[in-house]
């Protein structure tokens, strides 16, 4: 029963992120499916693309009923993300569990500390700023290649792109940046069938308990600060990140 309701409170955990801040699923999701349920790294990395795929397709839909997604910009991202996540989903293979997790820690710091210093929009424009397809593209198969490669959607990448590059508001970043992540982990996820097996009455509790999370961080998304949200979300990120180095960095010595 301990086991169940720990479950049920990170899903609900994770799905809140989602929809919130438009990422955080993965970042949450490969620690406490390796440090409190006890998968492996490669297991983990399979069951977070699966878990954060269906969340995300969950607070897109949510998102959309308030008419904070843009379609074509997501697509333009998702699109070129699903060809380098697939590609890349074999390459974790080739690396040691600790290895992988010192890596996440490090892309977890990296963006922490951006999360913290960049700056923020003087305004959120209603009419986005026409992309550049290179630029769209260059974009979309960076975030792909962490994500085979890690298991992070890259919302946490993607929703800065999406304000800074396109000139999206934060709040409709937020809903289209889902959209891009369910393209990006579904691509992952079918990478990396046939390696580890899933648990998948792991994956269907969390994607309950994430249905509700997903629904409450989508309509709590309009009604907070969305500067002061991020900044907290990166301490987070950065304490979390830290935990994680020091947990496995003398492994590598």
């Amino acid at each position: 029963m301990e086991a169940l309701l720990l479950n049920l409170g990170l899903g609900f955990g994770i799905g809140a992120s989602l929809g919130l801040l438009g990422g955080g699923g993965s970042i949450l999701t490969v620690p406490a499916l390796v440090y409190l349920v006890g998968q492996s790294p490669q297991a983990a990395i399979t069951t977070s693309l699966a878990i954060v795929g269906a969340n995300s397709l969950l607070g897109a839909f949510f998102h959309r009923m308030q008419g904070s997604l843009n379609w074509r910009v997501a697509l333009v991202f998702g699109g070129a993300g699903m060809v380098f996540s697939y590609l890349s989903a074999g390459l974790s293979k080739l690396f040691s569990p600790t290895l992988l997790l010192v890596a996440f820690a490090a892309l977890m710091l990296a963006v922490g500390a951006l999360l913290i210093v960049r700056r923020q929009p003087a305004q959120d424009a209603r009419q986005p700023v026409e992309l550049a397809a290179w630029k769209a593209v260059l974009s979309g198969a960076g975030v792909g290649l962490l994500t085979g490669i890690l298991g992070v959607g890259g919302g946490f990448l993607i929703v800065p792109a999406l304000v800074m590059l396109v000139g999206l508001p934060f709040h409709q970043a937020v809903g289209t940046s889902l959209v891009i992540i369910a393209m990006n982990s579904l691509a992952g996820f079918l990478g990396h069938l046939g390696g580890a097996p899933l648990d998948v009455a792991i994956i269907a509790i969390f994607v309950l308990a994430g249905l509700a999370g997903t629904f409450a961080g989508a309509r709590l998304a309009k009604r907070l600060h969305p500067g002061h949200l991020r900044r907290a979300f990166a301490i987070f990120v950065i304490a979390l990140a830290i935990f994680l180095l020091y947990d496995n960095l003398p492994k590598l010595v």
